[in-house]
C-alpha cells in the first residue's frame, strides 16, 4: 500500500507484537519512539490514542489502537504476506484471536495482579477462571502447529507472542503444548529480526 504507515511504539511494551506483524508483512513503516510519562500522555499522542497507550499505528489517515485489532489489520492490508485465511475458513481464526484478546488477556492480567474470582465472580468474568482458559488453550493446541487454519497467521502472532510472553515471565506454565506452539514461531525470520530491532532500543544499564 502507498499511504505512509507510522508505528507508535516503545520496546518495553505490548509494542513487540505489533512490530513482529509488521516485519512479517514485510511492511515498509515509520516508527515513533513513545516514553513512558508525559510524551505518552501529551495532547499530540493522545491525538492519536486517547488511552494514552502504545502501540498504535496510523495508515494514511486511519488509526488503529489495540494488539488484536492492529494484527487484524495489517493481515488485510498486506495480503501478499497471507497472514489471514480466505474470507470462508475465517471461522477458527476470528474464534482464537480474539480469545486470545479477550479470555486469556484478562485471566493472565488478574492471575499476575493476583485476583482470584470466587464462583460467583466467576459467572461474571467473560473468561470463567485462569485454569480454565489455561486448559482450554493447552488442549486446542495438543494437535496443531498453528492456532487457525492449518497455517501461521496474524492469530498466530497475537496469541503467541501473550504465551511467549507468559512463559518468559511466568504467568503461564511452560507445558509440552505450550512449549512446542512457541519454539515454533521463534525460528521465524520475521520475530528474530523484531526482537533484535527492539532489543537495539531497550535502555541500557548503564543508562
Amino acid at each position: 500500500m502507498s499511504s505512509e504507515l507510522v508505528f507508535y511504539t516503545n520496546p518495553m511494551s505490548r509494542g513487540q507484537i505489533v512490530r513482529w506483524m509488521l516485519e512479517e508483512c514485510n511492511a515498509d513503516y515509520r516508527e515513533e519512539i513513545i516514553e513512558y510519562g508525559a510524551k505518552m500522555k501529551s495532547a499530540d499522542y493522545l491525538a492519536v490514542n486517547p488511552m494514552g497507550k502504545v502501540p498504535a499505528i496510523k495508515h494514511g489517515a486511519q488509526v488503529i489502537t489495540e494488539c488484536a485489532a492492529i494484527c487484524a489489520y495489517l493481515a488485510d492490508a498486506y495480503p501478499a504476506a497471507q497472514l489471514a485465511p480466505a474470507l470462508s475458513e475465517r471461522a477458527e481464526y476470528y474464534r482464537w484471536l480474539h480469545f486470545a484478546s479477550g479470555p486469556l488477556e484478562s485471566a493472565i492480567t488478574n492471575y499476575s495482579l493476583g485476583f482470584i474470582p470466587n464462583e460467583e465472580q466467576q459467572r461474571m468474568a467473560g473468561y470463567g477462571n485462569y485454569d480454565l482458559v489455561l486448559k482450554v488453550l493447552d488442549d486446542e493446541l495438543a494437535d496443531k502447529e498453528f492456532i487457525a487454519g492449518g497455517s501461521f497467521s496474524a492469530a498466530d502472532v497475537y496469541l503467541g507472542s501473550l504465551v511467549d510472553f507468559g512463559i518468559l515471565f511466568g504467568t503461564i506454565k511452560a507445558t509440552a503444548n505450550f512449549s512446542r506452539y512457541v519454539e515454533n514461531f521463534r525460528l521465524r525470520p520475521a520475530y528474530g529480526t523484531a526482537k533484535q530491532k527492539d532489543l537495539a532500543l531497550m535502555p541500557s544499564e548503564d543508562a
